[in-house]
């Protein structure tokens, strides 16, 4: 296994690869691996010839009172996760080799890049959508994996992707929990006890939310009683629930086809992110 920090190296590489016939996975990731980032690098590993994980904590996707620096860091940890699960290469930039001196290019997808995550933090998709841009002119990857937790983001990478006509097929594979529930994220370490303990709540209020669906509830009645759960918990602060189409993220009122329950948490200062794909019942 390689780590690699050189864009023109990886580049060079890599077209050799591709010369041969070879197919390439991509696992885009910040590092802080965890068993999310570890099943998406399992289904590149089958589906393609070559992985490469890249590690890259992207300060564009960051707030200015966001956790930019203080984000989880841990090459060796991750380079040994890597290595076991038989990635071929590590990307591990430096922020001046991926935004060198007057970088003024960033890609925008508009109408659902603001709403929802975006509309708290404004700029963050941006942010996202110009770094995997970039990372897919790098790596030219013939795949791309991503985690259904981020249901937002791959929707967003998706529709980019689509738009501008890129040569990479998204794959977009289903969120890895705890044993009590709790979504995996790198995230969570940040959580005390406490807070721990309190966000099991989230999976809990979604599995609430599918059944109210199916027995014929609609989503302004799923979301009053799926924020009464969350809002018995002390220090959840809610910053959005919403049920929207799983495509376009308009408001969706009854599951017909299908329906996509998203909500975002604070827990203390930790802001999580839950999501749950609500299917109509076949006749």
């Amino acid at each position: 296994m390689k780590v690699i920090r050189n864009i023109k190296k990886i580049k060079t590489i890599l077209s050799k690869a591709r010369s041969e016939g070879r197919t390439i996975g991509i696992v885009p990731t910040m590092g802080a691996l965890h068993q999310g980032h570890l099943s998406l690098i399992r289904r590149a590993r089958h589906d393609n010839d070559l992985v490469v994980v890249s590690i890259f904590v992207n300060p564009v996707q960051f707030g200015p009172k966001e956790d930019f620096k203080k984000y989880p860091r841990d090459l060796k940890k991750d380079a040994l996760a890597c290595r076991k699960e038989g990635v071929d290469i590590i990307f591990y930039p430096p922020v001046k080799e991926m935004y060198p001196s007057g970088f003024r290019t960033y890609v925008e997808v508009e109408g659902l890049s603001t709403v929802l995550c975006g509309a708290s933090r404004p700029g963050h998709f941006k942010g996202v959508a110009t770094v995997v841009a970039k990372l897919f002119n790098i790596i030219l990857p013939s795949r791309a994996y991503f985690g259904q937790k981020d249901a937002q983001q791959a929707i967003i990478i998706k529709k980019m992707s689509s738009d501008l006509n890129m040569p990479v097929e998204i794959k977009i594979l289903p969120i890895v929990r705890e044993k009590d529930g709790l979504a995996m994220s790198s995230r969570n370490v940040y959580l005390n006890k406490e807070e721990r303990a309190n966000a099991v709540i989230l999976s809990q209020a979604l599995a609430k939310a599918k059944k109210m669906f199916h027995s014929g509830k609609n989503s302004r009645e799923v979301i009053l009683a799926v924020s009464g759960m969350i809002k018995e918990k002390k220090g959840a602060k809610i910053d959005y629930i919403c049920a929207v189409d799983p495509q376009g993220l308009g408001p969706v009122k009854n599951v017909k086809n299908s329906i996509l329950l998203l909500l975002a948490v604070k827990f203390g200062k930790t802001r999580l992110i839950d999501n749950i794909i609500i299917h109509g019942k076949k006749n």
